[in-house]
């Protein structure tokens, strides 16, 4: 307990807002899109959320590193555009031979592997690409609801210009901006119903389709993407990420997500931005912040009823603001990072391709932007690249 403090406390309190109000929705969108039951919801929502914040709490606290593990969104938002394709058993029994394909390559190190061969410019680069439209949304919030979202962004400022270690930044812009919200009334007034989840097995059918449309890009973006980009910024803030050990727990979870309904797990690119960035507070107690968010996620699993109900209380520019100033600081390192030292044409193509949405192959850029990142530094900072592989630079 020496190592908590009030950083690490909101930091996890502001890593939880963004699950519930910038996540959850997402979640229910999709489940509605695929036409699933009240009981196939409540059960996909619980066990996602639930397994997740379970295996954050071991990790975190076994290894004393902030490692957040939720659902990979992209591979959320994948599943959703395909309705039209498969049933929801296929999905489903496509998503437990994605998560037994996770556990096999974390048993057999090649999360590590990964890591080592992708340069931490590049990786950084993509990172500070993939969280930049957090901050162009705060920007969007502020402008748009200057009352609230300006309230959050000017009490961060104020955190940050009274630089005291008792007034973090950012939960001075959570309690600032709540205050806004309720001096000018822009909460909603929907009534809460209590539900506890209710836990289906669903039927499972195993398609050779179904497997190549939806098991390996599930496997991409769950590993591919949100494993390198949270693992890799919590290598760039300086921790020794055991990255097999945390490989095989994502694959773990990710079987269990399937057995219940749910889809892959992933190490949290959002949370780990929030979790393990400077405004976290010290770099030794920052695992106090995933314990903390994913404690809160786990109540959250117990009420996934109320909090459909509570994502229209809070306003939407209230929760991008917040998100918005918690990452901040986590752009701000990325980009020292990525131009910091070597391959920084290579860092700045993997940016620029990460910020800019499309999808290939139902593959999303951040994935694209790596590949991208290491070709521009193949051919214009080839020696540097080289020196990288071989051992002879370490890239900084």
């Amino acid at each position: 307990m020496r190592d908590l403090h009030a950083a690490a406390c909101w930091a996890g309190l502001t890593a939880f807002v963004w699950y519930a109000f910038g996540a959850v929705p997402l979640h229910i969108s999709v489940s509605e899109q695929l036409g699933l039951t009240t009981a196939q919801t409540s059960s996909w929502i619980f066990i996602v959320w639930f397994s997740s914040a379970v295996s954050s709490i071991a990790t975190s606290l076994y290894f004393r590193q902030p490692i957040p593990i939720t659902w990979t969104i992209p591979g959320l938002v994948y599943l959703g555009t395909l309705v039209d394709r498969f049933s929801f058993a296929e999905l489903v029994g496509a998503n437990l031979v994605a998560g037994v394909l996770l556990l096999a390559l974390g048993l057999l190190g090649v999360g590590g592997r990964i890591m080592r061969w992708l340069p931490l410019p590049i990786i950084m680069g993509m990172f500070a690409g993939s969280i930049l439209e957090y901050v162009v949304r705060m920007v969007r919030a502020t402008v748009e609801d200057v009352a609230v979202a300006g309230t959050v962004v000017g009490c961060y400022l104020l955190g940050r210009l009274l630089g005291s270690p008792r007034v973090p930044p950012v939960g001075l812009a959570v309690v600032g901006g709540g205050i806004a919200v309720a001096a000018v009334g822009s909460g909603g007034a929907t009534p809460l119903e209590w539900t506890l989840p209710v836990l289906v097995a669903p039927d499972m059918a195993f398609s050779a389709s179904a497997m190549v449309a939806v098991s390996l890009p599930m496997v991409v973006l769950a590993m591919g993407l949100g494993n390198i980009q949270g693992l890799g910024f919590l290598l760039a803030q300086g921790y020794k990420v055991p990255v097999n050990a945390v490989s095989t727990v994502v694959g773990v979870n990710s079987i269990v997500n399937a057995l219940l309904g749910g889809h892959a797990a992933t190490v949290a690119r959002t949370g780990v931005a929030i979790l393990a960035s400077a405004d976290a507070g010290p770099a030794q107690g920052r695992y106090w912040a995933a314990v903390i968010a994913a404690a809160l996620t786990i109540i959250m699993a117990l009420a996934a009823t109320p909090l459909a109900s509570l994502l229209n209380v809070l306003p939407r520019t209230y929760v991008y603001a917040i998100a918005g100033v918690a990452i901040i600081s986590s752009l701000q390192d990325a980009l020292e990072k990525s131009f910091g030292g070597n391959m920084r044409f290579g860092a700045l193509i993997a940016l620029v391709v990460a910020a800019t949405p499309f999808s290939v192959f139902g593959i999303t850029s951040a994935f694209w932007a790596i590949l991208a990142g290491v070709a521009a530094s193949g051919f214009a900072e080839r020696k540097q690249l080289v020196d990288f592989w071989t051992g002879k630079s370490n890239t900084v």
